[in-house]
């Protein structure tokens, strides 16, 4: 159990890949807190796992500085501690360029880029005062996406915020390796949540997406929990400042490939 006596916030972990991320934590040893605003959502998954290891749920909007404060508050009035950060918490909004409104534009990079800032900032704090007390250093793992390096024309903001995920990453990882704290981000490519199911039942639109994935396949979430799981371990001691893309070979790709027939 790689991450056992270990703690973890996972924010947006409720549902889709943040879910599968907190099953592999508390699977490897580790403690989760779960953050999300969906408290429905977050209190069943609770229930859920509880066999499963040491999990509490805590009502967070990321965007927001006070609840980023209660939210550290609460990990360590439960555990005492915090090791281990992923900010994964997102939200997408369907709009060409030229019609996206500022409000939707500026809700989107509120989430997923500001929730990254005030979520690994305060987090990040808490590690360096851990480790100038002759503590373990933490780590921060982001959640980008490989929209960090490719573009939507209809989803603007997901496509920008995930770009600046990507470069807050590294700004992280420089700023605390002299602490030995180190920052990384995941870049996934299709994996199927319910973000993307409705697009993977439709036919025409799966065959899109297998025709610039080499591997033939739309990922799965528990691939992507098992590359935070390495990430957030000593196996990756030596890794920060890194984007780990696991996209089924999509951005090594610059011409398409013919999905195999099911």
């Amino acid at each position: 159990m790689k991450l056992a006596g270990k703690v973890a916030i996972v924010t947006g972990g409720a549902k889709g890949i943040g879910r599968a991320i907190v099953e592999r934590f508390l699977r490897d040893g580790a403690r989760v807190v779960v953050a999300d605003n969906d408290e429905k959502a977050g209190n069943a998954l609770e229930k859920e796992f509880a066999d499963l290891g040491e999990i509490r749920f805590f009502a967070a909007d990321v965007g927001e500085r006070l609840d980023v404060h209660n939210l550290l508050a609460a990990a360590l009035d439960a555990f005492g501690d915090i090791h281990i950060l992923v900010n994964n918490a997102g939200i997408v909004h369907a709009a060409d360029f030229l019609d996206l409104e500022e409000s939707d534009f500026d809700r989107v990079l509120r989430v997923n880029l500001k929730g990254v800032f005030l979520c690994g900032q305060a987090v990040a704090r808490h590690f360096v005062e851990t480790v100038k007390a002759g503590g373990e250093p933490g780590v921060i793992i982001n959640m980008s996406s490989i929209n960090d390096t490719f573009a939507i024309a209809n989803q603007v903001p997901y496509s920008v915020s995930k770009g600046g995920v990507s470069q807050l990453t590294k700004v992280m990882a420089l700023s605390l390796a002299p602490y030995g704290i180190r920052a990384n981000a995941i870049g996934p490519g299709s994996i199927m949540t319910d973000m993307l199911s409705a697009v993977a039942n439709d036919k025409e639109a799966k065959k899109r997406i297998l025709s610039r994935t080499p591997l033939g396949r739309i990922g799965e979430p528990s691939e992507i929990a098992s590359v935070a799981s390495f990430l957030a371990s000593d196996d990756a001691s030596y890794i920060t400042g890194q984007t780990i893309y696991a996209d089924g070979g999509r951005l090594p790709l610059n011409y398409t490939v013919t999905p195999r027939e099911d």
